[in-house]
Formats: structure tokens, sequence, C-alpha cells
């Protein structure tokens, strides 16, 4: 990585920082703030929300019959990604601990907090669990994804590809075969020490 690409992903983490404090303003300024992880409301807010809730028959009667007639087919997906979720925890479950790489925490990317919004009716309520859930499964399976790509390829792409993950802007330039050879091995280091969690006990295993 050059110095110009050093500076500028340091300008994007402090812009992050900075988009941080802006919605934890927000958040204030939105009666609530999380404690320990749970969600709390100023008095008198959910009392205020739920004036704003509409009555689930309501919700059906405005909604277009496209809409309505589509549903099974949106919530028929819940089996892939049921299939998806065990998948993914197994496979990183047994390849992480081969590889000594760290394991994603789930619950950092699978969150079931909307539910506690009491302006929602409980269709709305199933709709933002349902949709929750599975950008949160895709988000946690990309970071599985990201972290095993890696450990084997860490190489960027000749083509622009669209929202690369954010560990794609560390990785070697394509066609970079000397710095391919010779840093590999620390991209796989570093793998295994970022979260301080690494697994000595497991030894190196060879890609098959």
């Amino acid at each position: 990585m050059t110095t110009r690409m050093r500076e500028i992903a340091g300008e994007i983490v402090h812009l992050q920082r900075e988009l941080d404090r802006e919605i934890e303003q927000r958040r204030t300024a939105l009666g609530w703030k999380l404690k320990a992880g749970l969600v709390e409301f100023e008095h008198g807010i959910t009392a205020e929300q739920r004036r704003w809730r509409l009555g689930a028959a309501r919700f059906v009667a405005r909604s277009s019959l496209a809409t309505n007639l589509v549903a099974p087919v949106i919530y028929s997906l819940i089996g892939p990604l049921l299939l998806l979720d065990a998948w993914m925890s197994l496979y990183q479950a047994i390849c992480f601990r081969v590889y000594r790489i760290p394991r994603v925490r789930r619950a950092d990317y699978i969150a079931f907090d909307r539910g506690q919004l009491t302006y929602l009716n409980w269709i709305e309520a199933l709709n933002c669990l349902y949709c929750g859930y599975a950008n949160g499964l895709i988000a946690y399976a990309r970071e599985i994804a990201s972290r095993t790509e890696q450990y084997w390829c860490p190489i960027k792409h000749a083509l622009k590809i669209s929202d690369p993950h954010q560990r794609y802007y560390q990785f070697l330039e394509y066609g970079d075969a000397e710095g391919y050879r010779q840093r590999l091995e620390a991209f796989r280091q570093g793998l295994r020490t970022e979260d301080g969690n690494s697994d000595p006990e497991a030894g190196p295993a060879d890609r098959p």
C-alpha cells in the first residue's frame, strides 16, 4: 500500500468516527440510548411512539394486492437463509480452528432489536425481524468469506468490483508476484492476531 493509500484509509476511518458521533447525537435527539447492549427510551417516548402505530388490518388493507400476493415468495427465502446460517457457522467452526483464525461473532452482525419499537404493528415487526436477520446473516457470511479470502488470496482484482469488503483495500495489487510470495504469511498472521484470539493448540494447515 502506498503512502497516499494509507492517508486515504486514515481519512476514511476519521470520517467513520465523525459519522458515529453524528448518529449518537441523533439517537439522543430521538430520546433513546444504548446501555449494556440494551435500548433505553426516555420516559414517555414509547407512549408517543404508540400513537403512530398503524393497526395490522389497516396496514394490509393499504397494501396493494400484488404486495400481499408476493409476501409468501419473500418469506420462502427463510429456508436457504437458515441453511446458510448453519453451514457458515459450521464452516468457520471447523476451518478457522485449523487455520488459527479468530471466529466471527455472529451476534456482532445479527440483531433483533426493532421489536421494541411500539410504532410498529405485528406485521411490520415481523418484517423487520426477517429483514434484520437476512441482512445481518449476509454480513456475517461476508465477514467469514473475507477472512477466508485474506488467508488464501489477498489479491485485488484487475477489474473494478462494486462495494468490496473492508479487508479488500489492504490486499496486494493485481500482478504483484513478489509481494504475494513475500507477504502472504504476514496477511495470515495478521488474521490470527487481529482480535487477540489465536488458537495455539491448532497446527498449521495446507490448502487442499
